[in-house]
């Protein structure tokens, strides 16, 4: 299959060749979500080509099309500000999803960012014999699948590319609306009914609190542990407090601070049904990267009884009930799976030793657990949210950068050579190729 070289990346469009594969200059990255436009702004910063293949129609899908409209930003600005920019002063503390996706839009104008746009990104290969990642992708308007070539691969798609939606026995029986937290927007088309919401995360408890807020009557089921946590304290965020008292202390005494001071806000989570996980939170975030809830509002409606805390599903019975693990059963007129999401690169990504069968990473602690084998590079699968994200994307960048630098420095120096040897003609020859009388 001929390729042919491509400029795509900030702001050159791909060129194709007719035989469907081009050989891009720089690194290929897939997503256009925070963590991908930080590496593409950082590789901009070095002087480095690249190429961003996105499935979606815009940047940042998961914020654009599959978040609730009250959603802010759990942790303070300062917390989730991208390499090289940060939040503009007038932006609240906490900004709305509304103000994150002008920040992520005005951030990829300023570093010339260009995805291709809906590239569905269905197979990555490293061939060991072209040292170049092969990557397909099928293009959403016309059907076509295009491979692009380049030594170095940028996983940049996310934790949450997939939703998850855990199979529940009869549920072909509810004649009540099903839905995933992807396509709950707002509790207002809800007012009056009630509605089960499966999961106890930050997402499930803010839509239970929307809810109640807009007139439902909201039933969260909870599976197992969660840490509930205030989401300020001392005046401070947190996040923030954690993060300077890990500066100092050993993880198991920083979570033993946080309960006793989360006891003391809050008051025991565990009388109205909130059993809290024998782990700390920070230590079960650094092993299974399952963030505890940062209260918002919704545990003085769950202490007053009107977010009802009910156990696990165990099955749909009927037209619209449900059975519990403790035997019960309820009656509801909706149900939403606040069950999160998951990544899809397991189903595309044919080579490498970066991530499991269930798509996180195998090195999820490992300080190098950003660089894979072959020029293969992961960003924003580290569990550490957009903080995380920015600090892969800058030694994922920097380290791109060198190896492009010296590749440039090789091409430029056997450029030298070749064009040293036609400009200084042989021994016995003169500059016109005339050979010289013996």
């Amino acid at each position: 299959m001929q390729e042919q070289a491509s400029d795509a990346g900030s702001g050159s469009p791909t060129r194709e060749s007719s035989a469907g594969c081009c050989l891009v200059r720089g690194p290929i990255i897939v997503g256009a979500g925070p963590s991908g436009l930080a590496v593409a702004a950082t590789l901009s910063q070095h002087g480095v080509p690249f190429t961003v293949l996105e499935r979606s129609d815009g940047i940042a899908d998961l914020w654009t099309n599959r978040t609730y409209d009250r959603l802010r930003l759990h942790l303070p600005k300062v917390f989730c500000e991208l390499p090289h920019v940060g939040f503009p002063a007038d932006f609240p503390t906490y900004p709305t999803k509304h103000d994150f996706l002008r920040y992520l839009r005005s951030y990829a104008a300023r570093f010339a960012v260009s995805p291709l746009f809906g590239r569905t990104v269905t197979s990555a290969r490293f061939d060991a014999a072209a040292s170049l990642w092969r990557v397909t992708a099928v293009s959403a308007a016309d059907g076509r699948a295009t491979e692009y070539a380049s030594p170095w691969l940028v996983v940049a798609s996310g934790e949450n590319a997939e939703m998850v939606v855990p199979k529940v026995k009869g549920r072909e029986r509810f004649a009540g609306e099903v839905l995933h937290s992807s396509a709950y927007r707002s509790g207002e088309r809800f007012k009056g009914m009630r509605v089960l919401v499966l999961g106890c995360g930050n997402s499930g408890m803010e839509m239970c609190l929307d809810l109640c807020e807009h007139g439902a009557t909201p039933f969260m089921s909870v599976r197992s542990g969660v840490h509930v946590l205030p989401r300020e304290m001392f005046g401070a965020s947190t996040f923030g407090v954690a993060m300077k008292l890990l500066k100092w202390l050993p993880i198991k005494l920083v979570d033993r601070f946080l309960l006793l001071v989360a006891k003391m806000v809050l008051g025991d989570t565990e009388r109205h049904g909130l059993r809290r996980p024998k782990l700390g939170p920070l230590e079960i975030k650094n092993v299974t990267g399952k963030s505890p809830v940062l209260d918002v509002g919704a545990w003085s409606l769950i202490k007053s009884g009107n977010i009802k805390i009910v156990p696990e599903v165990e099955s749909f019975t009927g037209d619209k009930g449900v059975r519990f693990v403790d035997g019960n059963e309820m009656d509801f007129d909706a149900v939403v799976f606040a069950t999160g999401y998951r990544s899809n690169v397991p189903s595309w990504l044919k080579d490498g030793e970066l991530f499991t069968e269930d798509g996180k990473p195998k090195q999820a602690q490992a300080a190098s657990s950003w660089r894979g084998p072959n020029g293969l590079y992961c960003v924003g699968f580290s569990g550490r949210g957009l903080l995380g994200a920015g600090a892969d994307a800058l030694r994922a960048a920097a380290d791109i950068a060198g190896r492009w630098q010296a590749v440039a420095a090789a091409a430029a120096a056997a450029g030298a050579k070749i064009s040293s040897a036609y400009s200084s003609p042989p021994q016995g020859v003169d500059a016109h190729g005339v050979v010289a009388p013996a």
